[in-house]
């Protein structure tokens, strides 16, 4: 009998499996404890301990308090809480979109900007800022773009799709100095003295990078458990003291009143395990990978037509993105997968909607790379192995042309 293949799997920037001890975590939360956090009685009582421990994780991770710490049920909500809670804020309080504006990157997640374009369709005033050919930001053109009606500044900390990763530290500090310098106008300052406020999500950084909060300076910031080993449909949004915010959807008063529904305390358990994990394993594996990545580019950039998206080093550690002009791309992943490896194009949000990758586009680079990408990303279970039979894998496909 022909032993069959195991399965390569390069999409770790989609998702992650869920790590043995994370499972091992959540099964007592299934069935035995399975109370509600909000009962009185014993299985209540040890559910919201339960969930007090968990927030005490990620808080400690993030170097907040537990009470800044805000559940939610993914990455995508926690964007959504970020920016139209603040928005439903002011407006409670008596602005209005037209008075508002905002500032974002051009290769910010969907769930990021489709809120600023929802905003801007009514009304809103929004920047969005172009980034430079190796996917950085423009840190002179986000400090141009800030006027006495900016309310609130996103910039993702690394991108999904590239793997760029921002100078997060640096624009905060540009922020503060904006705040200090009294340029934000009087009715904002009314309200409250610290326009604007700046959020970042995180979700593709926990991994690899310590997200001390304060040694960032940022208002707000958002993590996913799917992309560090944790289950699917948990998040938190870090949430900093003073920020304004409404929730979104209304019912009970969970999370601080920001989140209302019975908290999913089995993925909540998962989620802070998979964020102790992280900070556990965090060092060695970020040397490890990024070992990993610097192999898989320079074995891709020796295949014809190759083009790199993004820089060499400032990237994220498990990322490799690529182009290959003229290859129709998704006939591409779906030949790799007939031979059992994982990749994708672009983002997974976007997979049905979108010929090409804006992201990629925003680079400066032509309409025919950015509909010919092709990301690999890498995680626990990859192998220098892995690669070596992937890139074999792409070389015969464009040998066969």
């Amino acid at each position: 009998m022909i032993k069959k293949r195991k399965r390569i799997f390069l999409d770790y920037a989609a998702t992650t499996p869920l790590h043995s001890l994370v499972k091992r975590e959540m099964d007592l939360y299934w069935t035995k404890e399975f109370g509600n956090p909000g009962g009185l009685y014993q299985e209540g009582v040890a559910a919201q301990k339960a969930v007090l421990r968990s927030r005490e994780v990620v808080a400690r991770a993030l170097g907040a308090r537990s009470q800044e710490i805000v559940f939610t049920s993914g990455g995508t909500e926690a964007n959504n809480l970020a920016i139209f809670g603040f928005v439903e804020d002011l407006l409670g309080k008596g602005l209005f979109l037209k008075e508002l504006h905002f500032i974002t990157s051009t290769i910010e997640h969907p769930s990021v900007l489709e809120c600023f374009r929802v905003l801007q369709q009514k009304g809103a005033s929004v920047s969005y800022i172009g980034v430079t050919e190796e996917g950085v930001i423009s840190l002179s053109e986000l400090q141009k773009e800030l006027r006495g009606n900016t309310v609130f500044v996103s910039v993702m900390f690394a991108n999904n799709e590239i793997g760029s990763i921002q100078p997060i530290a640096d624009i905060a500090k540009a922020i503060r100095h904006y705040r200090k310098a009294g340029k934000v106008n009087a009715r904002l300052r009314n309200i409250h003295p610290a326009f604007p406020f700046f959020h970042t999500d995180a979700s593709q950084v926990l991994l690899f990078e310590k997200l001390n909060v304060k040694k960032y300076g940022v208002d707000m910031l958002t993590i996913d458990g799917h992309k560090i080993y944790g289950p699917k449909g948990v998040g938190a949004l870090y949430l900093g003291s003073g920020v304004l915010l409404s929730p979104i959807f209304h019912g009970g008063g969970q999370e601080r009143g920001f989140r209302a529904g019975t908290e999913p305390v089995p993925l909540i358990v998962g989620f802070a395990k998979a964020v102790e994990l992280a900070e556990k394993r965090r060092e060695k594996e970020s040397v490890r990978l990024t070992v990993l990545r610097d192999y898989c580019i320079d074995k891709l950039l020796k295949l014809p037509g190759v083009v790199l998206n993004g820089g060499r080093s400032n990237r994220l550690p498990n990322n490799v993105n690529i182009s290959l002009p003229g290859i129709d791309n998704e006939w591409m992943v779906l030949q790799l997968d007939a031979k059992g490896i994982a990749i994708s194009t672009k983002s997974a949000c976007l997979s049905m909607k979108t010929p090409g990758s804006y992201v990629v586009e925003a680079l400066g680079k032509s309409p025919a790379i950015s509909r010919s990408t092709l990301r690999f990303s890498m995680g626990a279970q990859t192998t220098r192995k892995d690669l070596v039979y992937a890139v074999s894998a792409l070389k015969h496909l464009l040998a066969k042309g």
